[in-house]
């Protein structure tokens, strides 16, 4: 078994770190504007990578992809809404859904390749 074989049949640690990865986006996109960092990259740059990593892992974790893009895109959504009440936040921004779904995309997209080369 390769290395990258047996990196990869850890499971049960994919699908830990990726609930933890959930729960800091959670955290984290449901601060108030007050209480962040006052210089943080660019904006879809965050969403973008933050649900590249949700879904990678998350698709390390499970064996289907498909489901795991949906429910990390799903997740972009419902954080986006759950933001419009939250003080000096712009929560339901299309821009930032789309730069969600594209990092789920991507995410999905890393954990395919990794599967493919830990093949024999």
């Amino acid at each position: 078994m390769s290395w990258i074989a047996t990196v990869l049949a850890r499971r049960r640690l994919w699908g830990c770190l990726a609930v933890l990865v959930a729960l800091a986006i959670g955290v984290g996109s449901l601060l108030p504007a007050s209480e962040l960092p006052e210089q943080l990259p660019w904006d879809k740059l965050n969403h973008l990578l933050g649900y590249a990593a949700l879904a990678g892992l998350g698709g390390l974790a499970m064996r289907r992809l498909g489901p795991v893009w949906l429910a990390a895109t799903v997740y972009g959504l419902v954080i986006e809404l759950a933001q419009i009440p939250v003080p000096g936040r712009l929560g339901g921004d299309p821009w930032d859904m789309f730069a969600n779904a594209l990092g789920a995309a991507l995410g999905v997209a890393l954990a395919a390749v990794l599967r493919r080369l830990a093949r024999p």
